[in-house]
């Protein structure tokens, strides 16, 4: 993360349309709401390619961000709007799904692999770079032989949605203290939290 005064662009993956709202595939669009009720505004329409709301969150200029393409495909609308802003690679940090994270776990860090994930596959080929900063939520694995495909397209169940609060908020505090205080002081507070 940038020091100074520059745009930091977070992007909250997930499918767009009532039918995937509340798909685990969704959880970062999911966190990013919970992000805009602390921004405070409402979202719009930016060029046709996502919705978009700015504001601050603690010392940052903040553009809040989701693209209206589906989740394979995320990486242009990304782009653009990153473009727009003058938001460089290191200061954009993308929310997501995570499977090979138990229920719940949140995990922050810079660059990577893919790890299988379209979205972020998308996002890389786009920007020319792995080197942006992922706030990766845990969704579990799916249960016995179910397609992992299958599995992030359903949506939470009863026990999980009755705990989805406190992972929506612990996903955005970590966002709010990655961009504040820096991903090392981020990661030591909430990687050890769970």
């Amino acid at each position: 993360m940038s020091e100074g005064p520059g745009t930091v662009v977070i992007v909250g993956l997930g499918n767009p349309g009532p039918r995937y709202a509340a798909n685990r595939h969704n959880v970062g669009s999911m966190v990013l709401d919970e992000l805009g009720d602390r921004v405070g505004g409402k979202f719009k329409a930016h060029k046709g390619l996502a919705d978009v709301l700015e504001g601050r969150l603690g010392t940052r200029r903040v553009v809040l961000m989701k693209p209206r393409s589906f989740m394979n495909v995320s990486g242009g609308p990304v782009s653009g709007v990153a473009k727009f802003f003058k938001a460089d690679p290191a200061d954009i940090v993308v929310l997501y799904d995570e499977l090979d994270l138990p229920f719940g776990t949140v995990r922050l860090k810079l660059g990577g692999g893919e790890n299988g994930h379209n979205g972020l596959r998308s996002i890389s080929k786009s920007l020319g770079t792995k080197e942006y900063h992922r706030v990766r939520i845990g969704i579990g694995r799916p249960p016995g032989r179910m397609d992992p495909a299958d599995f992030v397209l359903k949506d939470f169940s009863v026990i999980e949605r009755k705990e989805l609060p406190f992972v929506f908020d612990r996903a955005a505090d970590a966002t709010e203290a990655l961009i504040s205080h820096g991903l090392e002081a981020a990661q030591n507070t909430f990687h050890a939290l769970s």
